[in-house]
């Protein structure tokens, strides 16, 4: 008896396991750079729908709006079709998640780079400027002035925690850095203007820089492009961008988007999925630097030892970064 007891047990987990998964209808929507960006939307596709896709068997539905309009409108047809967890990509997304996820309370929503507090909303947030310090800290020492640089995208707190973060890792190796930096503008169109992203840079190779670090989406490429034109070096956001301009790029701060989109269609099919922030980290694998073969000729041996005690010591607690976003300013 209690065999067959326990045989009905484990059939009705199993059941209620095949079901909950079989109830996730995973959906992406990005933000209106699109898939293709060669930045972040591009690393949720590449990272996180074509690896779950490969993994899982489960097509995620994606949506690409083409103007803001859209957003909420991508959303909504999403959640009306019945699919969840719908990951948000950007924080260009939060008024839209706000409204739609008040409409459909019973469908989970994850928004990546903001923060929603929601029962049904997850908020995946990064510790870029750990990241960034990495990155400023091998900037550093690739430099032979002295002198690098920041280009930013919109001018919002979350851009100033890329550049505060970065600073800090230049003057930790280096605290007679100069440290130059730009904004491409005020609106989310500064995320897509190469040519102004190639501006700033040779201006700022012209008072000597010599490493320019971009977190500023497709108005990067016209940052590695300029680097490349002048012998420069740049460092790429988001997604692994070594690959752009081999030889250029010393190196790109890695954000793990993909990752998050990933765990959250993961978490959903187990029905571990939870509501509430979600804070990624170096300790928990959300930020890094990337090395690889495109750019490994750039990165001594010396160099990498070196980055590999500094990226120590700040998971253990032993180097403190400064977050922008804590109080406004990049004091430190």
């Amino acid at each position: 008896m209690t065999k067959v007891l326990k045989l009905a047990t484990v059939a009705a987990f199993t059941l209620a396991a095949l079901s909950a998964q079989a109830a996730t209808e995973p959906a992406v929507i990005y933000d209106t750079a699109g898939k293709f960006d060669k930045s972040f939307n591009e690393a949720v596709f590449r990272n996180g729908v074509e690896l779950y896709n490969k993994d899982k068997g489960v097509k995620v539905k994606e949506f690409e709006p083409q103007n803001e309009a859209q957003r909420e409108q991508g959303l909504r047809r999403l959640a009306s079709r019945g699919n969840s967890p719908i990951v948000a990509v950007g924080f260009n997304m939060q008024s839209a998640v706000e409204k739609v996820a008040t409409e459909f309370p019973k469908v989970q929503f994850t928004i990546i780079d903001s923060v929603i507090d929601k029962p049904n909303v997850q908020s995946v947030v990064f510790k870029e400027h750990e990241g960034s310090f990495l990155v400023g800290a091998l900037a550093a020492m690739a430099s032979k002035t002295g002198k690098v640089g920041f280009i930013g995208g919109m001018d919002i707190p979350l851009i100033r925690k890329f550049q505060c973060g970065f600073e800090q890792g230049a003057k930790y190796v280096n605290p007679k850095m100069d440290v130059f930096q730009n904004m491409t503008g005020s609106t989310p169109a500064a995320f897509a203007d190469p040519a102004k992203g190639a501006e700033l840079a040779k201006s700022q190779f012209a008072k000597g820089a010599d490493v320019v670090y971009a977190a500023a989406g497709g108005t990067g490429i016209g940052v590695y492009q300029a680097a490349k034109d002048e012998g420069k070096l740049a460092i790429g956001v988001d997604s692994n961008q070594n690959h752009l301009q081999p030889g250029t790029m010393l190196t790109s701060m890695v954000k793990a988007v993909g990752l998050a989109a990933y765990q959250t269609w993961d978490d959903a099919s187990k029905g571990t999925w939870k509501a509430g922030v979600k804070s990624m980290g170096l300790a928990e694998g959300g930020v890094d630097w990337a090395l690889d073969d495109n750019n490994k000729s750039l990165v001594t041996a010396d160099m990498k030892t070196k980055m590999d005690t500094i990226k120590a010591d700040l998971i253990a607690g032993k180097i403190k970064v400064h977050d922008y976003m804590a109080d406004n300013s990049c004091k430190y």
